[in-house]
């Protein structure tokens, strides 16, 4: 990787950064003995850093939110931050796979432009200066964009995503493109690497944002974008231990990101807390003329609002919902989850989850139909350039007829209007986001057949499945929901839940994750990387 001389030079950190961290300090960072580096006394308290953000772990495992403050009081400099974390990805993603494209030049060029406004008393927000990474469905002008697909592997856009822009505007600095499932379903193509979970490399890492997922969670970003059709923020979320928002669908455009279904695509951050998952989401957020399916509401204030608390808060619980097939140790999470809530002030409320039966067939038979119009230009002419998964996923696809589409549409409305009828009677509501903790899934069944991923996922999961019956609903009514761990199992791996909404809650859900974040400490435990 090209690095700037100041990045080479370790004098010239003290040197051009008066006032910030040691060179030895900085360095005390990257290794994890936080605290300890902080004993030595300072030549000036005004340059002390509090130990409150310091001792949770090393800095690659803080929270955008903390490195942020850092960052913004000039303690750490983002060009030593983005060259540290350059140099974690080279040495980590080698076995962890969760980069597609890393983008040093783009990203040290970023970081000493960024590094030089800070430096002259222009600071955008908590974006600015931090390295971030995105899924490799998103747009970068001169870089990549494969999606996971040999029939775009020579695919470079002239343009970026509106994301993308949305980001730099802030900002943030672009680390690289992450891995994902051949074209956003749930298999891979043998040409790509399959990301590893961090928690144990036999365990499956989630569903097409798998590698924003494992990036985010082994501390190779602060935040990544990943994107949601059936559960593909919330899988990798719950299966790497981090959280993830699946906005309301048009909160945030869809410009500039490769399609897998348009009517069920959503994108949406990647955090490893509730608060940096806010800001993340209100930066990205907003009309964008681009994108046709882009509502008019404004960005939201997504901070406002979030340190209130969940006192008087109505949270909705579906006891039977949460327990029936659910791992046992998960579904005691997320009651645990709820009593906690409610000692914290949240009025809970027992609920009845509307029936979800029907809608498991009408999204598999809308997002084959739709996966088949968005390959249209590769497929079937190179249908032999596709994966063994996806071919099928598209075979199936263009086999749907007309009726069968209208059908499953009419199913989707039906049940849309249902659940969107009641989410309006709670300010939340919660559940689980899988059947239980991330499982065992061989690299042959990800390479294989939709037969093959499904017969061992229903053997290593004892025929529970991987619990499309609690991500489908949101992506079809295009509901918000937040995912956040809530526990670890016997095994020491995490357990998460969802909190859902209505359309356009996404600060109250966040609110409500942020308030049980403050009583919790799931989210400050990180896999040994």
């Amino acid at each position: 990787m090209d690095t700037s001389k100041a990045s080479r030079n370790p004098d010239s950190f003290e040197r051009n950064n008066p006032g910030r961290l040691s060179r030895r300090e900085f360095m005390a960072l990257l290794g994890g003995s936080v605290a300890a580096s902080f004993h030595t006394a300072r030549s000036s308290p005004s340059t002390q850093v509090s130990t409150d953000n310091m001792d949770r772990g090393p800095l690659h495992y803080l929270s955008l939110t903390e490195v942020a403050r850092l960052i913004e009081s000039r303690e750490v400099s983002p060009v030593e931050l983005t060259q540290m974390m350059l140099d974690r990805i080279n040495t980590q993603d080698a076995r962890l796979h969760s980069y597609a494209t890393v983008m040093a030049d783009r990203a040290l060029a970023a970081a000493n432009t960024v590094e030089r406004e800070i430096q002259s008393g222009v600071y955008r927000g908590p974006l600015h200066g931090v390295p971030t990474a995105v899924k490799d469905l998103c747009y970068t002008k001169g870089v990549p964009t494969m999606g996971g697909l040999k029939v775009l592997s020579d695919f470079v856009p002239d343009f970026d995503a509106t994301v993308v822009s949305k980001l730099e505007a802030a900002g943030a600095i672009l680390l690289g493109k992450l891995n994902l499932t051949e074209g956003a379903m749930a298999g891979y193509h043998r040409d790509f690497d399959i990301p590893v979970n961090p928690w144990g490399k036999d365990l499956w890492a989630g569903m097409s944002s798998s590698g924003p997922g494992v990036a985010t969670a082994a501390g190779l970003c602060f935040a990544s974008l990943g994107t949601d059709t059936g559960g593909s923020i919330r899988f990798p979320a719950m299966a790497n231990g981090i959280v993830g928002l699946k906005p309301t669908y048009g909160r945030v455009s869809r410009y500039g990101i490769l399609p897998l279904a348009e009517s069920l695509d959503h994108v949406g951050p990647m955090t490893r807390s509730v608060k940096d998952a806010a800001i993340v989401l209100e930066a990205i957020a907003g009309l964008d003329p681009n994108d046709p399916t882009s509502l008019k509401a404004p960005a939201p204030n997504m901070l406002g609002d979030l340190g209130k608390g969940v006192g008087g808060v109505r949270i909705g619980f579906d006891r039977a919902y949460v327990s029936e097939g659910v791992e046992s140790g998960l579904a005691a999470a997320i009651v645990t989850a709820v009593e906690n809530l409610a000692h914290l002030g949240a009025d809970v409320v027992e609920v009845q989850m509307p029936d979800v039966t029907e809608i498991l067939g009408a999204w598999f038979v809308i997002c084959a139909a739709e996966a088949v119009e968005a390959h249209r230009a590769n497929y079937p002419a190179r249908a032999d350039d596709y994966g063994d998964y996806f071919r099928g996923f598209l075979d199936f696809g263009a086999g749907v007829s007309e009726a069968d589409l209208e059908d499953a549409r009419r199913v989707r409305t039906e049940f849309s209007n249902r659940f969107t009828a009641f989410l309006s009677g709670v300010d939340a509501f919660v559940c689980p986001a899988s059947m239980g903790a991330p499982f065992a899934l061989s690299r042959q069944a990800q390479y294989g057949s939709m037969i093959d991923f499904a017969v061992e996922t229903a053997e290593n999961t004892e025929s529970r499945g991987i619990g499309n019956e609690f991500t489908y609903p949101q992506d079809m009514a295009g509901t918000p929901s937040l995912t956040l761990p809530c526990g670890f199992s016997g095994e020491g791996l995490p357990y998460s839940m969802q909190i859902a909404g209505s359309h356009l809650s996404e600060a109250m859900l966040c609110r409500i994750g942020h308030a049980y974040e403050e009583s919790t400490e799931w989210h400050r435990k990180h896999p040994p990387v």
